[in-house]
Order: C-alpha cells, then sequence, then structure tokens
C-alpha cells in the first residue's frame, strides 16, 4: 500500500511560513490547519504552517510527519440535511513539524523569519500558565509563555525593534479571555527577567493578542477503523484525524486585524467580532447545557452513549424543548442566529459516526451544572417569571445521580437496572451527596441541596418560588416509579402554557 507522500501533491505546503503553531495534535489539525489549508485552497491565503510540539518527549510525531512529507487526511463525518456523510481532505498546508526540545535553534530561527506573521497554539488549559524559576537561558523554558517571551524577544532583536514585526497570537487554549491571559503572563516574564522597557513597549505594541473560542468534536485517530480508511483513500496514513462536520472559530480582534490571516471569507465558520462573550454564553448555554441538562437522567435511564438517548423520541423531544423553549430564550443574540446554532447542536447529538459516552459527560457534573444551566434556570425565571419546568427536572436528575455511597476509595451510585457507576466529582461535593442522601426523604434532600451555596456559586436557592417543592415531588417520582415513566408523565403536562 502507497504511503500518503507517494499518493497526494503537496500544493500548499511550499508557500512562505506565516503560521506557527504551537501543538501537533488532534485538534488543531483538525480545525485551524484545515481553515488555513480552505483558505489556500481557495486563494484567499498564501501561507504554510509550521507546527511546533511544545513539550518533551514523544518526538516520534515528529518523525511520522517527516515520514509523510508532512501530509495527512482529515475525515470529517457528520449529519448534512438530514444524511449520515463523509468528507475526506487531505491538508498540505503544513510544511514541517519540529520538537521545541529537540529543534531549539530550528524554532529560534523562526522567531527572525521576515514571512512569520502567526502564532497559533493549544497547549491544553494547563499551557497557558506561569511557572516558578522559567529562565531565558533555557533552551527552551517549560512553560508556553516563557517560550513565547524568549521567542518574541529573539524577534525584537532580529528585526531591531520593528513595528511591523509584530505577530498576530490566537491562542485556542479552552480558558476565560486566552489572548490576554497569554499577554499577562509572557509580560510577567519580561519584566522578571528585568528586560528592557523598550522590549516590553515593543511586546506590548506591536503584538496582538486576541481572544478566541472555538468548537469542534475531534475524535482523532480511528484506530479501530484503521482498514476501512486505508481501503477507502487507497493509502496508508498514520497521522489520519477523524472530526464532525461543524466547525466554529471565533476570533475577538480588531478590524484592521482581518488581512493578516484571511481566513473568514471561505466555508469554515469563522467569525471575527468585537466581542467574543456572546458566543461564548450561546455555546455554553445550548451546545455545553444541552448536554448537561440531559445526559444524567437519560444515563440513570439505561442509555450509554448520546446517540441513543438521541434516538429515543423521548428523549429527543425532552432535548428540544429544553433548548427551545428554556435556554433560547434567555440568550441576549438574534434569534436566527441562535436557532441556526440550536439546529447545528441536534445534529451534531445525532452525529452516527461519535460514540460519546454519558459517564465521560458526567466527570464533575456538579460545576458544570452551575456554569451551564444554572445560569439558564435564573435568567428563565427573570425573564418569564416562573420556573423553566424541563431545567428543573434535569437539576433533579442531577440530583438523583448523586445518590451515592463511599465504595473502596470510589462514589458509587446505582441505575435503575441495578448497574453501578462510578461518580467523579469534587471530594466535598461527594461527601455532602453521600450524607444528605442517608435520610431518603426526598423533601429533606431537596431542601438541603438546594440551601448549600457552595454548589450553587454562593447562592442558596431555597429563596426561588416553587423551586423546594418542585424538586421534592420529583424526587419522589424518580423513586417511586422510573426516571423515563417521570418523564413521561411530566411532559404530558402543558409545559409552557
Amino acid at each position: 500500500m502507497r504511503n500518503i507522500s507517494e499518493a497526494i501533491i503537496k500544493k500548499n505546503g511550499n508557500y512562505p511560513e506565516r503560521v506557527l503553531q504551537f501543538g501537533e495534535g488532534n485538534f488543531l489539525r483538525a480545525f485551524a490547519d484545515w481553515i488555513i489549508d480552505e483558505a489556500n485552497d481557495k486563494g484567499d491565503y498564501q501561507g504554510s504552517i509550521v507546527l511546533c510540539q511544545p513539550i518533551a518527549g514523544g518526538e516520534v510525531i515528529v518523525d511520522m510527519f517527516e515520514s509523510q512529507n508532512s501530509i495527512y487526511t482529515l475525515a470529517m463525518r457528520g449529519i448534512e440535511d438530514g444524511k449520515p456523510v463523509e468528507k475526506m481532505k487531505a491538508i498540505t498546508s503544513v510544511s514541517r513539524c519540529i520538537n521545541a526540545y529537540r529543534d531549539y535553534e530550528a524554532l529560534m530561527a523562526l522567531a527572525k523569519s521576515e514571512a512569520l506573521e502567526v502564532v497559533i497554539s493549544n497547549t491544553t488549559e494547563a499551557g497557558i500558565v506561569y511557572k516558578e524559576g522559567d529562565s531565558m537561558t533555557d533552551c527552551p523554558p517549560s512553560s508556553f509563555p516563557a517560550k513565547v517571551c524568549v521567542f518574541l524577544y529573539e524577534r525584537y532583536k532580529a528585526f531591531n525593534g520593528d513595528i511591523q514585526k509584530g505577530l498576530l497570537f490566537l491562542p485556542v487554549e479552552l480558558i476565560e479571555t486566552n489572548g490576554n491571559e497569554l499577554k499577562r503572563i509572557v509580560l510577567r516574564y519580561a519584566e522578571e527577567w528585568g528586560l528592557e522597557e523598550a522590549f516590553i513597549r515593543w511586546m506590548l505594541e506591536a503584538n496582538k493578542f486576541a481572544n478566541t473560542l472555538v468548537d469542534r468534536i475531534v475524535t482523532g485517530y480511528p484506530k479501530i477503523e484503521k482498514q476501512y480508511f486505508t481501503d477507502k483513500l487507497g493509502y496508508e496514513d498514520n497521522l489520519l484525524v477523524t472530526s464532525e462536520m461543524f466547525n466554529l472559530w471565533v476570533i475577538e480582534g480588531k478590524k484592521e486585524w482581518l488581512d493578516i490571516l484571511p481566513i473568514h471569507k471561505g466555508t469554515p465558520n469563522v467569525i471575527w467580532t468585537e466581542e467574543v462573550k456572546p458566543y461564548k454564553m450561546r455555546k455554553v448555554r445550548i451546545l455545553n447545557g444541552g448536554h448537561t441538562s440531559v445526559v444524567l437522567a437519560a444515563y440513570l435511564a439505561g442509555y450509554d452513549i448520546v446517540l441513543d438517548l438521541m434516538r429515543d423520541p423521548l428523549f429527543k423531544k425532552f432535548l428540544r424543548d429544553v433548548i427551545y423553549h428554556e435556554i433560547v430564550p434567555t440568550i441576549p443574540m438574534p434569534e436566527e442566529e441562535l436557532m441556526t446554532f440550536a439546529k447545528a447542536v441536534e445534529d451534531r447529538f445525532s452525529n452516527p459516526y461519535i460514540r460519546h459516552s454519558l459517564l465521560d459527560i458526567s466527570l464533575n457534573s456538579c460545576s458544570k451544572f452551575l456554569t451551564r444551566c444554572l445560569p439558564s434556570i435564573l435568567s428563565y425565571i427573570e425573564i418569564k417569571k416562573k420556573l423553566p419546568k424541563l431545567l428543573i427536572f434535569s437539576m433533579v436528575g442531577l440530583i438523583k445521580f448523586y445518590d451515592i455511597k463511599e465504595k473502596d476509595g470510589s462514589y458509587v451510585g446505582k441505575r435503575e437496572d441495578g448497574t453501578e457507576y462510578i461518580v467523579k466529582d469534587d471530594l466535598e461535593a461527594l461527601k455532602f451527596f453521600e450524607a444528605v442522601w442517608k435520610s431518603r426523604d426526598p423533601q429533606k434532600i431537596s431542601h438541603d441541596v438546594l440551601a448549600n451555596e457552595a454548589l450553587w456559586g454562593g447562592r442558596n436557592l431555597l429563596g426561588i418560588e416553587g423551586l423546594e417543592q418542585s424538586s421534592a415531588k420529583l424526587l419522589q417520582a424518580f423513586g417511586d416509579t422510573s426516571i423515563r415513566e417521570s418523564l413521561i408523565k411530566y411532559m404530558e403536562e402543558d409545559l409552557y402554557e
């Protein structure tokens, strides 16, 4: 069988190296690199990407890129117009892959590159952090922001502080205001290391740090389907990566930055905006909140993956109703944008190519419910002057899911069919729920959970009219019948009269 480099012409990899990417993992290769490749294909851009592995060890992937001439395949799979689709694309915009530890001189040479304009990063949530002890003489420093500081200082010296030689930074790490946070820590290193004021001014004035929001499910290398893809493509690809069809990249930056990386003109869903917060609210409340609102009750009812619950008309209707009737009305964005995004979420949850475990999604459900669902509950009450009944059902599903006991160092719950499951969350939350469920009294459990301000971001929810009574009634129903029967009866009521 042919290697991919023998089967695919590398048409975009010989452009000037305009993009440096810290992170060679599946997400960026299936997201940012694909978007740039699309822009190259359409003639909107003429730039290639240097991938830099930012951590020590694992250099084998660098060798894999070299063996494939830095070409790989992205397989996008999902639902379009109600039908399953697969789209294959060979990504040819990566020029090479280096390791910051094995190829430090190559990384520093890029700092002096005339062509370089953009730095993209995905070093995980733990990447944009300050680490005490990092030094400019380290080759390289351990933290990502320290690497950036050294890199920028090399660039500053190479171009004698030319204001035109600053870079556009597009971090996609999943933290609040990721661009601002990266800039803050880089500045801290510059000041701690005693770098000259002229460099600090250049760093702040010449360089652009954008806050971003990204959204795409990337399922990585499909080990169990390797032969399927080899047969379908007609070549071997050890770097093949799979993803869903949907993508979204929201970049908060000035309009004059657009042409530095003109990726917003093509098919990929790239939005440049002056304010990323509304898009984050939309994603957190509809996509993440939709997940969190339905998965715990569905798991207790016997489902194991998202796709299966979406094939059940009852739970699918529950998800649709909670999104369209209780979440969407709480988000201050144009209705058309919200409806389009909500429809995409339905399709994504129904993706037959993704087996998304409900138990995996349940990890840290207390904090997830706090950030993803409680804001919708509170906003709905403020706007509609009544309880959002399905979101309250979700809240009680959370309480029931945490009917747990300590066992062999883990906290274990039990489904209606007797199957045991391990609940993973903050230890204090686990201890609290174990203690509160000892009474087995729905009224007391409801009261104590709603009164626990630590669960609800410092709020005592007992003051919300009707919430305690509704919660206790549902908990009683869960004990008397089943989650499914309770939901059937619940949804027979006129919830939105």
